[in-house]
């Protein structure tokens, strides 16, 4: 019967006599073979990484409302300036432009079905077409992809406008032996194949002289929309001025010079 007892407990006691050898024995073990693998480490530094790679990769989020916004608020400006023509093409924009005085310029809308607007202007070569791309809620005049980066973008494009024919206007009074109001623009690339009086997309670049807007001569601009101009090319704040609240709203309407 004591057998059978003290038999249990001298096992238990074995066993726990083990486990302390054992223990005793893994430190008695060199430091170096205890050291763990820097799992957590590693861990740790790709922690830190995958969220500035998930940042950068991320595309940038649009915003169709803002969009909606910027591009009615330029069809607003267009229909304002007089020298907005639709829909014509680019053969029509060649007829009116082909006896005008060279830096007479016209915005149409663009065939492309990648761009919204065209500019088409009087050069020394002739009548030519320069897409105008519109992305961030931004416009500016199409361009190859070395150029691109020196290409401004503005808010509208009124504002595109109005810059590079003052642009063009400060070129010519310093008397610049050649005034290019945007750097080097390559040939035209719309309807150039239905004009072959146009030059090839390989051509040389075409140097913009931006000058005076042609006039459409169904939106022929008001009095009211003639004097806006004046007093916007002779101040630089309307809120300035003591004008009635109604003739305020209306030169803030448009304010550009053109």
């Amino acid at each position: 019967m004591v057998l059978c007892v003290q038999g249990p407990c001298s096992l238990l006691a074995e066993e726990q006599i083990g486990q302390q050898t054992l223990k005793a024995r893994s430190l008695e073990l060199p430091e170096s073979a205890m050291q763990p693998l820097p799992v957590g480490v590693f861990l740790e530094e790709v922690a830190e990484e995958i969220p500035a790679q998930l940042e950068s990769e991320q595309p940038k989020v649009l915003d169709p409302e803002e969009d909606l916004l910027c591009i009615a608020k330029t069809f607003s400006y267009l229909r304002e300036s007089g020298w907005y023509w639709g829909s014509i093409t680019a053969s029509e924009a060649r007829q009116h432009l082909q006896k005008m005085p060279e830096g007479t310029f016209l915005v149409r809308d663009s065939t492309h079905p990648s761009y919204l607007f065209t500019l088409s202007v009087k050069t020394t070569r002739g009548p030519t077409n320069v897409r105008i791309e519109y992305a961030d809620s931004s416009f500016r005049l199409d361009s190859n992809c070395l150029s691109r980066p020196r290409i401004l973008a503005f808010p509208d494009v009124v504002s595109l406008v109005q810059h590079y024919v003052a642009s063009c206007a400060a070129d010519t009074r310093s008397n610049s032996p050649d005034p290019a109001p945007a750097p080097a623009l390559p040939a035209p690339k719309e309807d150039a194949t239905s004009n072959p009086v146009l030059p090839a997309p390989t051509a040389t670049a075409v140097h913009l002289k931006l000058v005076q807007p042609f006039v459409r001569r169904s939106s022929a601009r008001s009095l009211q929309h003639l004097c806006r101009l004046v007093i916007n090319r002779v101040v630089a704040d309307v809120d300035c001025l003591p004008l009635p609240r109604r003739m305020a709203d209306y030169l803030r309407q448009y304010p550009f010079q053109l």
